[in-house]
This record gives structure tokens, sequence and C-alpha cells, in this order.
């Protein structure tokens, strides 16, 4: 749904940090911001869920961490015990980057399996999975394929980047991916996205999240 005059951006914001170089007092900020501005969630390296838990209870903010960040060519088995600690740890939302170099290699079913342990996993932890499927590596029709395996894999967001490839969120993927999934899997715009008019724009478009290191800016 588009955002009218009298709504605010901050509950599509993923207020996120996953810089190399993120230190604790990084972290302490971002949900010290994420919380007063009633931000959707904040996301973190691994590494700092457990703080950003305890900084952010009882605040309606979620934390959301990543698995196989930031390349996706993890063994499955990694991406699943990095989710399962992750998830003990007190993340409620898991953003994984879909193994795009079996993708590229036509192997689809053993990403499509690597989705669906991951998917039955976070909803047995009652928790979300967005599924980074970096759209600037995909062709048009490459991105209707990876969203046909997230439709069967049952995932609840489809995520365009990382932030880490040559360039980010981009109008005409969001209005693919919105044209080819079903309305109750959900989209999560992210990378480059520095400006108010850029979020608002990737909303309209169809995004239900903005990822963003910039969420007090664009207020």
């Amino acid at each position: 749904m588009p955002i009218s005059p009298d709504q605010s951006l901050a509950p599509y914001i993923d207020h996120t940090v996953l810089r190399p170089d993120t230190t604790q007092a990084l972290v302490a900020q971002l949900c010290q911001e994420a919380a007063e501005h009633h931000f959707a969630a904040v996301c973190v390296p691994p590494c700092f869920v457990k703080q950003a838990v305890a900084a952010l209870q009882d605040t309606g903010v979620q934390v959301a961490t990543v698995v196989g960040f930031p390349l996706g060519y993890q063994l499955a088995k990694v991406k699943f015990f990095e989710a399962h600690q992750a998830l003990a740890e007190g993340a409620t939302e898991i953003d994984v980057v879909m193994n795009i170099a079996a993708f590229k290699s036509g192997r689809h079913e053993e990403v499509m399996s690597e989705l669906q342990e991951l998917s039955t996993l976070c909803h047995f932890k009652n928790s979300i999975l967005k599924v980074i499927i970096e759209t600037a590596l995909l062709s048009p029709s490459e991105m209707v394929q990876v969203c046909k395996l997230c439709i069967e894999a049952e995932v609840d967001y489809v995520k365009t980047s990382t932030g880490f490839a040559a360039s980010g969120a981009q109008v005409e993927d969001i209005l693919l991916l919105r044209a080819t999934l079903p309305a109750h899997i959900k989209i999560k715009a992210s990378g480059g996205i520095k400006t108010k008019e850029a979020a608002l724009a990737l909303v309209k478009a169809g995004a239900d999240r903005i990822g963003t290191s910039s969420g007090v800016s664009l207020l």
C-alpha cells in the first residue's frame, strides 16, 4: 500500500548496520534510534544479536540478522546452523542470502531444498525468513524463476540485495517481483536507499520493508 501524506516511513524501515567494522557502540545507537522512531526492525551482524535483543526488549522492534552473508554460497547445513544459532539468541527475522552460485549452475532443486529447510526452521520458531536474491546479478527471467522457488519454499519475504553488489534496489525490480509473487509473500527493498524520495518510490512499487542504514535521515 502506498504511503499517504499523513503516514510515516518508520514502520517500513529495517534499520541496518552490516559493515565489517561495526562496533557495539554502533549497534547500541542503532537500537536506540529504532526504538525512538518505532522502526519495524534492526538488522545487525550475528555477533550482535544478543545485544540488540536485550536493548530492544519490550519495544516492539524486531531483531533481524543475516545468514550466508554476503555471498550466499555456504553449504546449506552451515546456513542452517547459523540460522538456528541466531534464533536461539533471540533473533525473530532471518535475512538469508540465496545460493546464487548454485542457482546460476542450474541446481534449482538444491536451492529450493535449502530455502525449504530454513523456512521450516523459522516458522517452527515463529520467526520470519527473508531471502536475499541479489537482483543485480539476475536477469528478469531469472528473477521470475527465483520467485517461483521462493513460493514453493513458502518464504515470508523476497529481498532485493545485500548492499555489497554493484547496485541495490531498483523500482523496476520491485514491480517485477510484486507482479510475480503472491500477495502473502512480501518484498524487502535494500541496497543503496539513501533518500526519502527513493524509499517512497520503492514502497509505491510494492516494497513492504525498506532495508537501509539511513533510516533516521529518511524520516
